[in-house]
């Protein structure tokens, strides 16, 4: 760092974060030699935290309003520091801000397949998706656990593990589930409710809150798609020969608009019925 950066580090007095991203969770506030003056400002935003740490320690949050960094206000930074009577030279501790505004419409499915056994069908694969929101609830906790001392923490560094621990509850979920294949269109808000309750306290161990959850769809291989559909055919058919009768019947105006068309007819019946018949 060049000499003009430090001289202005050493004369930072106001401690803040503009966030013009719409992915980072938490950002470590740069600045030489992580010197803070005696009296600094610190602003933290409405939809931020700020977080203290000192000596390797997680020591004073703070959330959203303007703060005089001084002894009174850094009651667990002035115990780690040992100040007893108050200081006037720069300390030193790392300021870590987080965003605690929603992150809404995040993405999630499933890569392969998941097989259920179904009463009707037997054993089927199902491939399910849908969107979830989350925010930071516990800023303390995601910088222990999850983000370390990484200073520009995004969503691409947490969601892929997320999403793991989504599918892996949703395959648990429905094998436990014993809903039939046929009923799990009309199911959707039932195990968005019942898988929520599953992951929302996992995702407390990051930290995080879950804010909503949906499941948007779960779909069947095509080969049983098909399946259900001829079976949906045959029962708007209803009887067989009944259905071939009408479409016998259906289409004799149509052959008679056609030149030969009932003759045609008439020959290939002769046809079929001479040849069945004893020479």
């Amino acid at each position: 760092m060049n000499m003009w950066a430090k001289v202005r580090g050493e004369f930072i007095d106001i401690i803040q974060w503009t966030d013009d991203s719409d992915d980072t969770l938490l950002y470590r506030f740069e600045r030489y030699g992580n010197q803070i003056k005696y009296g600094a400002k610190l602003t933290v935003r409405e939809g931020q935290a700020a977080i203290f740490v000192s000596e390797g320690k997680i020591a004073d949050v703070f959330y959203p309003g303007m703060y005089t960094l001084e002894t009174r206000n850094l009651p667990i930074l002035s115990t780690i520091q040992g100040w007893k009577y108050g200081f006037n030279s720069p300390f030193l501790a790392e300021v870590y801000f987080c965003s605690t505004r929603q992150f809404v419409d995040l993405k999630w499915g499933t890569q392969k397949p998941v097989i259920m056994r179904d009463v009707e069908f037997g054993p089927v694969r199902l491939r399910a998706f849908g969107t979830y929101a989350i925010r930071i609830k516990d800023p303390a906790v995601l910088l222990r656990q999850v983000s370390g001392t990484d200073g520009h923490f995004t969503l691409d560094e947490i969601v892929s593990q997320l999403r793991n621990l989504i599918v892996s509850r949703f395959a648990d979920m429905m094998g436990e589930s014993e809903i039939p294949v046929l009923d799990l269109a009309s199911s959707y808000s039932e195990l968005s409710e019942s898988l929520s309750g599953r992951i929302a306290p996992e995702f407390k161990d990051y930290g995080l809150d879950l804010v909503t959850f949906l499941i948007e769809n779960i779909s069947l291989p095509a080969e049983v798609e098909q399946a259900l559909d001829r079976r949906t055919s045959m029962g708007v058919v209803g009887n067989l020969s009944d259905y071939t009768r009408f479409n016998v019947a259906d289409s004799i105006p149509s052959a008679a608009n056609n030149p030969g068309g009932l003759a045609a007819a008439a020959s290939a019946n002769a046809l079929r019925t001479a040849s069945r018949s004893p020479h």
